[in-house]
């Protein structure tokens, strides 16, 4: 198997943390070839597309420890056609730039890419949680996105609860979340201008999100595979932060799903499946999904020291299948065949 792995710059990989390291590393430990590019380094030239690559090259038998596997490893630099892979895995950090999806258009159908090119355009940003149709708020707590200030100010005055969590649409790893009270209305306006006119453009959306009881304690990140959990941690916030992003100093701890939790999967599973989204990330609070990440969810190491397990041979051997699968297809169409 061929895989190609776009994704953020090698030299920002930090090897005791790293999920994209781990499958990269499962990848050549299972002999399949391997080449990583970044989303800055996509080409077209006649009418191919190309990526600059850094093929990993293995020299006898690889390193069975991730972290020796990283300081030693070789790469070679090529140009090379992304439709020659036979997997695409996206591991670039949000927010995606559109122009990323167009490159990846031309080879959606000779290449499975995880996620798909279709899916990435529907989920990755926080609007696809919010548009999930659950009237009754059973599985998502109430959200709200909007630019106009005004509104947005009605939303946290004429909210049920004295908290909301407030967040930019384009944030990632607990960037600019937190908790807005209405004992602060008197700043609220002010705060809402500046999430709203902070940056270059002109105007940003914000996310207004019911305040979920439990939501001091920290969340829950769920892992799902094929529209299935595969692994679980908490993580629970530092002292005196709302975030409880591993990124943001938040700690984590081994959990097990609740019923609540598997009900809550095999709905929103169902959805990603059908969406294109393979590989995605859940967090959770009080049995309610707040967010859904399907660009380059993390958590990878730290579930697999919890529990004694290695997700990354679950994803890898998850590959396998679907392009062993779609090359079974692919024999059994073939003219002579046919």
């Amino acid at each position: 198997m061929k895989i190609c792995f776009i994704m953020y710059p090698w030299e920002r990989v930090n090897p005791k943390q790293d999920s994209s390291l781990r499958i990269i590393h499962e990848c050549v430990s299972r002999g399949h070839e391997v080449a990583l590019t970044n989303p800055n380094n996509l080409a077209i030239r006649d009418s191919i597309t190309f990526g600059h690559c850094n093929t990993i090259v293995t020299e006898g038998k690889v390193k069975a420890s991730v972290a020796s596997f990283h300081k030693h490893i070789k790469f070679e630099k090529s140009m090379r056609p992304l439709g020659e892979f036979d997997v695409s895995f996206l591991r670039a950090n949000p927010p995606l730039g559109p122009m990323v999806l167009n490159f990846l258009d031309s080879i959606k159908d000779d290449v499975f890419i995880i996620n798909t090119v279709q899916g990435l355009r529907e989920a990755s940003n926080k609007i696809y949680t919010a548009a999930y149709t659950d009237p009754k708020n059973e599985l998502i707590p109430a959200t709200h996105v909007s630019k106009n200030i005004e509104y947005l100010t009605s939303v946290i005055k004429d909210s049920p609860s004295e908290k909301m969590i407030m967040k930019p649409l384009d944030g990632y790893g607990g960037s600019g979340v937190i908790v807005v009270e209405k004992s602060a209305m008197a700043n609220i306006k002010s705060l809402l201008e500046f999430y709203v006119e902070r940056g270059d453009r002109q105007s940003n959306y914000v996310i207004l999100q019911d305040y979920v009881e439990g939501a001091e304690d920290g969340d829950v990140r769920v892992l799902m595979l094929g529209g299935k959990p595969i692994g679980a941690l908490r993580r629970r916030p530092a002292a005196g932060d709302a975030r409880s992003n591993i990124s943001a100093g938040g700690t984590v701890e081994k959990y097990t799903l609740t019923k609540q939790d598997k009900i809550l999967c095999a709905a929103i599973g169902e959805k990603l499946v059908r969406d294109g989204i393979y590989f995605a990330g859940l967090d959770l609070i009080g049995g309610k999904l707040i967010e859904v990440n399907v660009l380059s969810p993390g958590t990878i190491t730290d579930i697999n020291k919890l529990n004694n397990t290695k997700l990354q041979t679950k994803i890898v051997k998850y590959l396998e299948k679907v392009i062993d699968q779609k090359n079974k297809l692919k024999e059994e169409f073939r003219p002579e065949n046919v």
